[in-house]
C-alpha cells in the first residue's frame, strides 16, 4: 500500500487524487486541510505530516486567487512561497518523497514556443512570484522531490473555467471571452494519474536522479480560452446542455488587477522521457468532465 499524504481537502488535485485512489487497490489517500494542517498557521505543518505516517508527500494546496494575491502579498507568499519549504523540509526528516504542484505563471508568457523546464522564469505577478519562490524552497529543503508545473486546470470538482462557462450560458446568450492568450487545458484528473505513477517510480527508483527535479504537466495539445469555451459548449450542446456564443475579446479589454502569460504552452517531453507518462489530448479528457457536470 502506498501512503499518500495530500495537501488540501477540497482542491482539484486532491479530490482527483481521492477518486482515482479509490479504484486503485494499492493506494491510500490521506487528505490534510485546516485545522489539522493550516499552510498559513506554519506550525501545523510538521506534525500533521508525522501523524499521516506517508510514504509520499504531495504538495498540492495552494492560494490560487491570482487577481487577489496583488493586494494579499502575505498570505500568498506564506502559503505558496514558505510552506511548500517546511513540507519538503519535513519529507526529508522523514526520509520520503516530495511531489510538488507548480504553475506556468512562474513564466512571463513572451515566448513564442512551448515553455520547457529550463527556460528563464519570469512571473508577470504576485502569484508567480510566490509559487516561484514555493519552488526554490522546495529545491532547497531536500533533494528527493518532484515539481510538476502545471496550467489552466478543470475537473468535475472546486472552481474552474469548463464550470463557470457552463453556469454563465445558462443565464446569457453571449460570452466575451479572450482569445490572444494560448495554453493547454489540463484535467485535474489525468494530473492525479500522472502523480500516482511519478509516485510509484519515485519510490522503486529512490536513487534515480532522472526521475527527480522539475518537470511539465499539461494537456496534450494547445489552444485559446476563447476556442476552449466554445469546445465546451459544442460538447455541451451534443449532451442537451446550456450553450452560449463566444466573442472574442483582447486581453487589453478584459482587464484584471493581475497580468496573465500570453503564452502557458508547456512541453511535457521531459516528463515523457524520464517516466513514460503522457497525458491525454485535451479534446478527449474535456467530454469526460462536461458530461459528469451536466448529469
Amino acid at each position: 500500500m502506498m501512503r499518500m499524504a495530500v495537501t488540501g481537502l477540497h482542491g482539484q488535485v486532491v479530490q482527483s487524487l481521492i477518486e482515482r485512489a479509490n479504484n486503485i487497490t494499492d493506494v491510500s489517500i490521506v487528505p490534510l486541510g485546516r485545522p489539522e494542517l493550516d499552510l498559513q498557521d506554519t506550525g501545523t505543518i510538521d506534525p500533521a505530516l508525522k501523524s499521516a505516517r506517508p510514504d509520499v508527500i504531495v504538495s498540492a494546496a495552494a492560494y490560487t486567487a491570482v487577481d487577489r494575491a496583488e493586494s494579499e502579498q502575505d498570505v500568498a507568499m506564506t502559503v505558496n512561497g514558505v510552506a511548500p519549504g517546511l513540507l519538503a523540509a519535513t519529507a526529508k526528516e522523514l526520509g520520503v518523497p516530495l511531489i510538488h504542484i507548480s504553475t506556468d505563471y512562474v513564466f512571463d508568457g513572451f515566448k513564442d514556443e512551448p515553455y520547457r523546464e529550463e527556460d528563464a522564469v519570469n512571473p508577470l505577478g504576485v502569484y508567480g512570484l510566490s509559487k516561484l519562490a514555493g519552488e526554490h524552497a522546495v529545491r532547497q529543503a531536500t533533494a528527493n522531490h518532484i515539481i510538476l508545473r502545471t496550467a489552466w486546470v478543470y475537473s468535475p470538482f472546486g472552481a474552474n473555467f469548463v464550470k463557470t462557462m457552463l453556469r454563465l450560458a445558462g443565464d446569457r446568450e453571449e460570452l466575451n471571452v479572450v482569445g490572444d492568450q494560448l495554453g493547454a487545458p489540463t484535467n485535474a484528473l489525468d494530473i492525479a494519474d500522472a502523480v500516482i505513477g511519478v509516485a510509484r517510480q519515485m519510490l522503486a527508483r529512490p536513487d534515480d536522479m532522472q526521475k527527480r527535479g522539475t518537470f511539465h504537466l499539461s494537456g496534450t495539445g494547445y489552444t485559446d480560452w476563447a476556442h476552449f469555451a466554445e469546445t465546451i459548449f459544442e460538447i455541451s450542446a451534443t449532451l442537451g446542455g446550456p450553450q452560449a456564443k463566444i466573442n472574442r475579446i483582447a486581453t487589453s479589454e478584459y482587464p484584471t488587477p493581475a497580468r496573465r502569460p500570453a503564452n502557458s504552452r508547456l512541453d511535457n517531453d521531459k516528463l515523457r522521457r524520464n517516466f513514460s507518462i503522457v497525458t491525454p489530448e485535451w479534446r478527449e479528457s474535456l467530454p469526460r468532465v462536461v458530461q459528469r457536470l451536466l448529469v
